[in-house]
């Protein structure tokens, strides 16, 4: 049993700092409303600084990767995770507006070097259970997408705790869990030979793009992230136009992340069948999901908006852990952490626009339209997952 918890050290770390950047992300849509009223800016503004965040963590995602190929995941991981603690701490404290998206703009830095070498790391410890660690590492992300609504819902009652305490918290672990993750992944990492990145050229990612199945799969993973990132950024405010109140509606909201639990069942099963089927499902199920969620009827009641967050929930989920294992299968050894990034660098980034396209479509067409274009973007994610099963049989 010691032996057993023992290997596990490297997938703690990692899922430990995951929960903590996407903690950090997941606050500040369910403070949208209160940053509002604050600072007297509109929906259109805030969906830009969101934006901001998630392009300063896309644009990362490459040059993270690649670095790690190099000189080794811990340092990269280790750097990740206290530059975010530093994010926390200054959040902590009433600011600015023009600060505060700097502070965004931070979190994006921190937590945008973690995923893409946290994935290449776990898949390298754990060669036989990629996916089942896959899965656990997004699970503990999405977990945080349960914790953060409601740490701030607690704050935004309460009369004694400010929302800058939820801050204050995250940074403080962040840099305690950057202390943790150089001793224990130090200890599991492979030694970097310092030569890989210098033998690989931009051509030969460029080239990964060559082969149909790769390409097609980088679009499959762009439209998600679009559809996806949009429909987190703002789906209090979107419930909130259903004719909920925003305590009720951060509710409906820690709903889309409470089923994420599904992640660790979806992992496993790729593992067991394969990943490209569980993709096709699992995107089927997100794409009728936000498709009921955009046809339910203003008063039709939180019952039904539960069930379709959920269902939604289920598919995203299902997806995200197989994603990345897909991804690790079809990217040759020499350029993974690279080629993983070149991957994450233009999926977030176009996940990073959604934000800002959904608050300025919402402020000037309403929710109902901003909602729908990102249910086109889902949908033909789903229809080319499913040209690529067909082609791969």
């Amino acid at each position: 049993m010691r032996r057993r918890l023992r290997s596990l050290d490297a997938l703690a770390a990692t899922a430990a700092i995951w929960f903590l950047a996407k903690f950090l992300r997941y606050a500040f849509p369910p403070l949208f409303p209160a940053l509002s009223v604050r600072y007297g800016v509109t929906d259109a503004t805030l969906g830009l600084a969101f934006t901001a965040m998630l392009l300063v963590y896309a644009l990362l995602q490459f040059p993270a990767g690649a670095l790690a190929d190099r000189i080794g995941a811990t340092t990269v991981i280790t750097a990740g995770a206290a530059v975010a603690g530093v994010a926390g701490l200054v959040l902590a404290f009433d600011i600015p507006f023009v600060v505060l998206v700097g502070a965004m703009v931070l979190v994006g830095i921190g937590t945008g070097v973690h995923k893409t070498v946290a994935v290449g790391l776990l898949s390298t410890v754990y060669t036989e259970r990629t996916g089942r660690a896959l899965g656990v590492l997004d699970t503990a992300g999405a977990l945080a997408g349960v914790a953060a609504p409601a740490a701030i819902a607690f704050c935004l009652a309460s009369g004694r705790v400010t929302w800058h305490a939820v801050f204050l918290a995250g940074g403080l672990t962040g840099l305690g869990l950057a202390v943790l993750a150089h001793r224990w992944l130090g200890a599991r990492e492979p030694e970097p030979d310092g030569t890989s990145d210098e033998r690989v050229s931009l051509r030969r990612y460029a080239a990964l793009f060559r082969e149909p199945a790769f390409a097609g799969f980088v679009l499959v993973t762009v439209g998600f992230s679009f559809a996806y990132n949009g429909v987190v950024a703002f789906l209090p405010r979107y419930l909130e136009t259903t004719g909920l109140t925003p305590a009720t509606a951060s509710a409906v909201y820690g709903s889309l992340f409470v089923v994420s639990l599904v992640q660790t069942v979806t992992g496993d099963l790729a593992d067991r069948v394969g990943a490209l089927r569980v993709i096709v499902v699992t995107l089927a199920v997100a794409t009728v999901g936000l498709l009921a969620l955009i046809a339910v009827p203003e008063g039709a009641g939180i019952t039904v908006l539960v069930g379709t967050v959920v269902v939604f929930g289920l598919g995203s989920h299902g997806f995200r852990p197989v994603r990345g294992a897909y991804l690790m299968a079809l990217l040759p050894e020499d350029v993974s952490g690279g080629g993983l990034g070149v991957v994450r660098t233009i999926l977030m980034g176009a996940g990073a626009l959604a934000p800002g396209v959904v608050g300025i479509v919402s402020t000037y067409a309403g929710f109902t339209i901003a909602f729908s274009v990102l249910w086109v973007a889902l949908a033909v994610a789903a229809v080319v997952a499913g040209v690529l099963l067909v082609t791969e049989a």
